[in-house]
């Protein structure tokens, strides 16, 4: 099997979980993702990452050999977008 891509591991996160941003950047193994979802109110960065583990399943084992993640909610996402503009590249 080829390595999953960035927009295979985004597609992988999606389908477990409703995400109201995702963004995955990455080389083939190892990838860093950017997850917005509200099911992650009141839930603790360590219970955020198991939803996206669990959403992710078998794959992340067979498949992804690296994720590191930022999760937030919907409200802390505001936040940060105000603390950072998005840059125009």
């Amino acid at each position: 099997m080829s390595e999953p891509t960035p927009n295979d591991v985004q597609r992988f996160i999606a389908q477990g979980l409703s995400c109201e941003h995702l963004e995955v950047q990455g080389d083939g193994r190892h990838f860093f993702a950017t997850i917005v979802c509200a099911a992650f109110e009141g839930a603790s960065r360590i219970q955020r990452h198991q939803m996206v583990y669990r959403a992710l399943g078998d794959k992340m084992r067979a498949e992804i050999h690296a994720l590191s993640m930022k999760t937030l909610t919907p409200a802390e996402w505001a936040v940060s977008a105000e603390k950072a503009p998005l840059q125009h590249h």
